[in-house]
């Protein structure tokens, strides 16, 4: 029985339009985000997209392979945020220590440069 309702359960993802051109043992890429801007704006579009599916009253087999599609793009996102705010870190010690030191150009080339990927992320 618990065989049958897999089958069935697998048969109505597959045939679901978002995983139809996924075949198994591959998976989609997503949207790519190549910038941190791109990374927050697909960050946003695509939170929307889950939270309006996950709104639904009820989440059709169909609504399920829409997020499993949206959630890769979600990731791609992440991952490129991540690796950005690590960057910010970094540029933002450099102003750190610039102010220990007095070192006023360190400060000021460092700090436009975090400034100008912190309001991306947060405007």
């Amino acid at each position: 029985m618990k065989k049958l309702a897999l089958t069935a359960l697998l048969t109505t993802l597959l045939a679901t339009p978002a995983l139809a051109e996924e075949k198994p043992g591959e998976h989609f890429e997503g949207e790519p985000s190549g910038t941190l801007a791109e990374a927050v704006a697909n960050f946003s579009r695509y939170n929307q997209e889950l939270a309006d599916l996950l709104a639904k009253d009820e989440l059709t087999m169909p609504d399920v392979g829409e997020i499993h599609v949206l959630t890769y793009t979600l990731e791609n996102a992440l991952e490129k945020i991540s690796e950005e705010i690590e960057e910010m870190a970094e540029v933002l010690e450099e102003v750190h220590l610039g102010s220990e030191t007095g070192n006023v150009e360190r400060v000021r080339s460092n700090g436009e440069i975090y400034l100008e990927s912190a309001r991306i992320l947060i405007p």
